[in-house]
C-alpha cells in the first residue's frame, strides 16, 4: 500500500485534525504561489480531485507524497506542520505517552521554529557589521525581557563577519 489516498482515521469517521491542518497548509502555499490544483496535481502525478481531497484533509498524505509536495511548493516538509494549534495537536488520536518527561513542553521553544532559522539567516545576510549590530540592539530593545534569560552580549562591530555564537 502506498499510503496515498488512505482515509484519515479521526474520531467518528471525521478527518483527523492534523490531516486537515496539513491539507490547509498545502492549499495556503499553493494559492500563495498562484498555482491551480490542476497544475499542482500534474507536477506530482495526481488529478486535481486528489489534490482537493488532500487539501480538505479527506485523504491522508503519505510521507513520500508530502516530500514531493514540499519540493514542488518550494517549502521544507516542516512548513506543513507550522502554526498547528495546540488543540489540533492534542486532537490527534495518537497516544504519545512515555516519549517525553512528564510536564516537559516543547510547544513554545522558539529555537525549534522555522521562523527563528529564517530570522538568523536574514540577520547574517546583512553585510555591514555596524548595521547588523544596530539591528541586534533594536531587536533586543523591542523584545520583552524574560526574567530567566541571561544577558546576551552584542555582536562585535569588527569585520569578522559576525560569526560569534550568540
Amino acid at each position: 500500500m502506498s499510503g496515498d489516498g488512505d482515509q484519515p482515521t479521526g474520531r467518528g469517521g471525521a478527518p483527523n485534525p492534523v490531516d486537515v491542518h496539513v491539507g490547509g497548509r498545502v492549499r495556503l502555499r499553493r494559492t500563495l504561489l498562484g498555482m491551480s490544483q490542476e497544475k499542482l496535481g500534474e507536477a506530482i502525478g495526481l488529478t486535481f480531485q486528489q489534490v482537493q481531497k488532500y487539501e480538505r484533509g479527506a485523504n491522508r498524505i503519505g510521507a513520500s507524497r508530502l516530500f514531493d509536495l514540499a519540493r514542488v511548493l518550494d517549502v521544507p516538509v516542516g512548513f506543513f506542520f507550522e502554526e498547528m494549534p495546540t488543540d489540533t495537536q492534542h486532537g490527534s488520536p495518537a497516544q504519545l505517552s512515555g516519549l517525553q518527561e512528564e510536564g516537559e513542553v516543547y510547544d513554545f521553544d522558539p529555537l525549534a521554529k522555522r521562523e527563528t532559522l529564517e530570522l538568523v539567516r536574514a540577520y547574517y545576510r546583512v553585510q555591514d557589521p555596524q548595521v547588523r549590530r544596530r539591528l541586534f540592539e533594536l531587536t533586543k530593545a523591542l523584545a520583552s525581557p524574560s526574567e530567566d534569560e541571561e544577558e546576551i552580549p552584542p555582536p562585535t562591530g569588527g569585520d569578522d563577519g559576525g560569526d560569534e555564537p550568540v
